[in-house]
């Protein structure tokens, strides 16, 4: 039997309808920006294996030093207990995001960091006697699968069978260009509210929701605004962080920054699972008590897992070498000027590019946007291209490890004309 096979005996997909889907590609090696089937067919990876690898497939440095932590520390009980790469991953990640994080609390992926993240924001109030339950967010927004996660995000196809079961959230625009009045005023009458905990976002880019792009001037205004009204707010950097934008983080563009930071995707360069949620100090200081009950009782079989944390390390090794933010710059470049080309074609409703990401959104008839039957069209042109693009309904982007080649990215272009063309 092929590995196909074999998986269509045992293996349950995610976001995949299987009683449609062709058999999935087997992936038997990973190389840089490339990945090989069972068969030897080369595909050149234009998603970063779903947003997460940052620095190329089976990097021999991360290889290096996460094989040297196994043989040291696969794992320990981080409740009562602690260990150096834990302790120095957090050290290096704090002089790197905004200067009011202070403390990082670890988990094991972006759903489960925003998920930590909410709790936190709750029970700041909560360990105060106050009662504020209420948290604001971002029409469209996806923030993770978990409950609150999906109670968060946009109310669609990913969560409608539990819609009764999540708890209620103001959704306000989100505050793309010529909307950004319309955004102020909305989070402004919402903060008028009393039981306002906190106002959670997608900094400069919502990912899942269809690469929909908006200044930072804007996101600072509305971080102000909840700065005078004591709310809390919360950046989800799972994808936005390690680069993606063009700076190291999203939130390195704004005048204001969050009190809650989510980081995930990019943080292990795509080898390990590992979530970071960081706080300001004022939101840890909330938990310090005589009283047992204002612990937060949150945590994780593999919670700063060391292994994890090693490859973070790495990572951070590499992003501390001048050719990382060289190559971000690089592609950053190479996308505009395929912008700058493509931007007037007559099968396109828009164009859009911030740091490493770059989106076109298709003319369609369809009104459906992630279950939009040109999905599968988009897909199919690609694979048989040797390019792996994951579409977001009509929308089609360009993400890629910073090690892509411009003879790819020309490649990945030249087969996103063609695909235009055809339309």
């Amino acid at each position: 039997m092929t590995i196909q096979e074999r998986d269509k005996n045992v293996v349950w997909h995610p976001f995949t309808q299987l009683k449609t889907a062709p058999l999935p590609i087997a992936i038997v090696k990973g190389e840089g920006a490339y990945f090989y089937d069972d068969k030897g067919k080369r595909y050149i990876d234009g998603i970063a294996s779903w947003w997460v690898n940052v620095h190329g497939h089976a990097h021999p440095y991360l290889a290096k030093k996460v094989s040297e932590q196994l043989s040291k520390l696969e794992h320990a009980i981080f409740s009562g207990f602690t260990h150096e790469p834990a302790v120095e991953l957090a050290e290096r990640l704090l002089k790197r995001l905004p200067k009011n994080q202070s403390k990082i609390f670890y988990s094991d992926n972006g759903s489960t960091a925003v998920e930590v993240a909410l709790k936190m924001a709750f029970q700041y109030w909560s360990n105060q006697g106050i009662s504020k339950t209420k948290i604001i967010a971002f029409e469209n927004a996806y923030h993770g699968d978990t409950f609150g996660g999906m109670s968060v995000g946009a109310r669609n196809a990913f969560n409608l069978p539990f819609s009764k079961l999540l708890f209620d959230v103001i959704h306000i625009p989100v505050p793309v260009k010529g909307k950004e009045q319309e955004t102020l005023f909305a989070l402004k009458s919402a903060l008028k509210q009393n039981d306002i905990a906190a106002f959670i976002f997608e900094p400069l880019i919502q990912g899942a929701g269809g690469m929909v792009m908006y200044a930072p001037e804007i996101l600072s205004q509305l971080i102000e605004c909840c700065r005078t009204k004591n709310v809390i707010t919360i950046a989800d950097e799972v994808m936005t962080g390690f680069g993606r934008t063009g700076k190291f983080f999203a939130n390195d563009y704004l005048n204001h920054h969050s009190d809650i930071v989510c980081l995930s995707k990019g943080l292990t360069g795509g080898v390990m699972p590992l979530g970071v949620t960081s706080c300001a100090q004022f939101i840890y200081d909330a938990f310090l008590s005589d009283d047992k009950m204002k612990t937060f009782f949150h945590g994780h079989s593999y919670t700063a897992n060391p292994t994890a944390c090693s490859a973070a390390l790495a990572s951070m090794d590499l992003f501390d070498k001048p050719e990382a933010f060289e190559n971000i710059k690089r592609i950053e470049a190479q996308h505009h000027m395929f912008l700058q080309k493509i931007k007037s074609h007559k099968a396109l409703i828009e164009v859009r590019q911030l740091g490493t990401i770059i989106a076109f959104e298709i003319k369609t008839t369809d009104q459906t946007h992630y279950l939009n039957a040109l999905a599968e069209r988009i897909t199919e042109f690609f694979i048989e291209r040797g390019i792996i693009l994951r579409p977001l309904g009509n929308i089609v982007y360009i993400l890629p490890p910073y090690c892509i080649s411009n003879e790819d990215l020309n490649y990945i272009y030249d087969s996103v004309g063609e695909f235009l063309d055809k339309q």
